[in-house]
C-alpha cells in the first residue's frame, strides 16, 4: 500500500466507463445478468463504472473482498443505492456504520443466538409442513410466489409474532416495496420507487400497531421484536418507536426476500439433477420422519449441508455489496477514490476458477472434506458476505433452508413443467423468469 497523498493522486483510475450522464450504467446493470461478467473480462477484475448516480468501482475476487472486508471504518463504510437505503429508513441497522451500527448488531444479534434458533425449529417445522401439504393437494403450482408466502410466513411468525404475515395488509404491501428497493429512486406515483414509498407508508403503520400491541403485554416476547422491546441504549433508555419500527422492516426483508430465492434455487437446480437428488433421499433415509426435527439430527445431514452450500455458490441471492470510500487509498495498482462507491461481487468470486473446479457445474462434493474448495482462499466463498457487516441473519436463513429441503425430499417428488423460461430474473433477487412452474405429489 502506498502511503502518501501525492503518491495515491499520481495512481491511475481503474479502465471502464462511466457511461450516460447522471444514471451511468445504471439500467444495464439492473437488467443485464452477465453486466459484471462482461466487464470482468473486458478490463480485468478492478474497473470502473457509475451506478445510482455515484461513479464506482467494481472489485472482483477473493483478495478484493479481504481488503474491502479488513479495511470497513478504515478506507470504506457500507453504503446502499439511494432507492434502497430510502426505502430501508433512516435507522434502519443497515444503513447504520461504525460504533453505532455494531451496537445495534450486538444487541439484534440475541435473536439468532443458538438456542434461539434452536427454539424455532418446530415453528418453522409446522409452517412448512403446512405449505408442503397445501401444495401437494394443489398437484401444480407456480412455486416462487408461494415461496415468497411461505418464507414471509416464517419470518412474521418468529421474528415479530404475526402469524401467516403473507396474508395480512403488510404482507400485500410488502411485494411492492420490495420492487422499488433497486431501482432508480424517481418519486413518481407510476415508478417502483414511488409505489415503493407509498408502500413504506402502509407497511410503517401495520408495524406501529404491531409495536404498540406488544408494549401493552406484560411478557415481550423472546423473539426480535420481544428483545427490541426490551433493549436499552447507554443511557439506559428506551429504542424510540421510529427506530423500533425501521428494524422491524429490515427483519421481515432480511428473513424473506433472500430466502425465496435460495430455496427456489435449490428447488430449481436439484430437478435438474436427479443424481444429487437420490443421494439426497439416500441420506434422510437415516432418519424416522415420525421424530419431530432438531439442531442434532440437522447436523447430521452432512450432504445436504454441502449441496445448500453450492445452491449459495452458483446462484447467490445476493449479487454484490456496496462501500463508500472514505479515504483514498489504492488497491491493485489503481487509485481508488475518496467519495467514490465500490462494489464487491459475491457472484463472481464463486465463478473463480482458481478456486471452484469446472465453476458451471452443479457439483455438491467440492465442499466435502477432502476437497474443500471454499477454505482455498479467505473469502473465496461469501455469500452472506463477510467481516463485519457479514449478515446477522446468516444461521437463520441456512436453518431454514435445511428444514424446507429435508421435509421436501423426505415425502415429497416434484418436476419441472415443460416451456418456461427458466433463465433468471437478477432484481430484486435472482428467481426464475417464469417463476417456477412445477408439478409436485407424495414420494412413493
Amino acid at each position: 500500500m502506498t502511503s502518501t497523498t501525492e503518491q495515491l493522486q499520481s495512481l491511475p483510475l481503474p479502465p471502464g466507463k462511466l457511461g450516460l450522464p447522471l444514471i451511468g450504467e445504471t439500467i444495464s446493470f439492473l437488467t443485464d445478468g452477465n453486466f459484471a461478467k462482461k466487464r470482468l473480462a473486458k478490463y480485468g477484475p478492478v474497473f470502473k463504472t457509475k451506478l445510482f448516480g455515484n461513479p464506482t468501482v467494481m472489485m472482483v475476487g477473493a483478495e478484493a473482498n479481504q481488503f474491502l472486508f479488513q479495511n470497513e471504518n478504515q478506507y470504506v463504510v457500507s453504503t446502499w443505492p439511494k432507492s434502497t437505503s430510502t426505502l430501508l429508513g433512516p435507522a434502519s441497522l443497515a444503513v447504520q456504520t461504525g460504533g453505532f451500527h455494531q451496537k445495534r448488531r450486538k444487541l439484534l444479534s440475541q435473536a439468532f443466538q443458538p438456542r434461539a434458533l434452536a427454539s424455532y425449529i418446530p415453528t418453522m417445522e409446522h409452517i412448512t409442513t403446512r405449505y408442503l401439504e397445501k401444495w401437494q393437494s394443489w398437484g401444480s403450482l407456480t412455486w416462487y410466489p408461494e415461496l415468497r408466502d411461505y418464507t414471509f410466513d416464517i419470518a412474521s411468525t418468529l421474528l415479530v409474532g404475526v402469524e401467516a404475515g403473507s396474508q395480512t395488509v403488510l404482507g400485500q404491501l410488502f411485494e411492492t416495496w420490495c420492487n422499488g428497493l433497486f431501482t432508480i429512486p424517481l418519486a413518481l406515483p407510476w415508478t417502483n420507487f414511488g409505489k415503493a414509498l407509498q408502500a413504506r407508508k402502509g407497511m410503517l403503520k401495520e408495524i406501529e400497531k404491531i409495536v404498540c400491541q406488544r408494549q401493552t403485554e406484560q411478557n415481550p416476547g423472546n423473539d426480535a421484536l420481544g428483545i427490541l422491546l426490551q433493549a436499552q441504549d447507554e443511557e439506559g433508555n428506551s429504542l424510540g418507536l421510529a427506530e423500533l419500527k425501521d428494524q422491524v422492516l429490515l427483519l421481515l426483508f432480511a428473513g424473506h426476500e433472500t430466502l425465496t430465492s435460495a430455496i427456489a434455487s435449490f428447488c430449481l437446480l436439484i430437478a435438474q439433477h436427479p443424481e444429487v437428488l437420490a443421494r439426497l433421499y439416500a441420506e434422510q433415509e437415516q432418519f424416522d420422519p415420525s421424530q419431530p426435527l432438531n439442531i442434532e439430527q440437522l447436523k447430521q445431514m452432512v450432504y445436504l449441508e454441502q449441496v445448500l452450500k453450492e445452491v449459495l455458490r452458483l446462484i447467490p441471492p445476493v449479487g454484490g455489496g456496496f462501500r463508500k470510500v472514505i479515504q483514498d487509498c489504492e488497491f491493485k495498482g489503481y487509485l481508488i477514490p475518496q467519495g467514490w462507491t465500490v462494489q464487491y461481487q459475491i457472484a463472481e468470486t464463486h465463478k473463480d476458477a482458481n478456486i471452484y473446479t469446472d465453476h458451471k457445474m452443479f457439483d455438491p462434493e467440492r465442499f466435502a472434506p477432502e476437497r474443500a474448495e471454499d477454505k482455498q482462499k479467505n473469502f473465496g466463498y461469501i455469500p452472506f458476505g463477510g467481516g463485519l457487516r457479514e449478515c446477522l441473519g446468516r444461521e437463520f436463513a441456512k436453518l431454514e433452508m435445511k428444514i424446507f429441503a429435508a421435509l421436501l425430499i423426505r415425502n415429497y417428488k416434484w418436476e419441472l413443467l415443460p416451456e418456461q423460461d427458466l433463465t433468471m430474473a437478477v432484481m430484486p433477487t435472482p428467481h426464475p423468469r417464469d417463476r417456477l412452474k412445477v408439478n409436485i405429489g407424495f414420494r412413493c
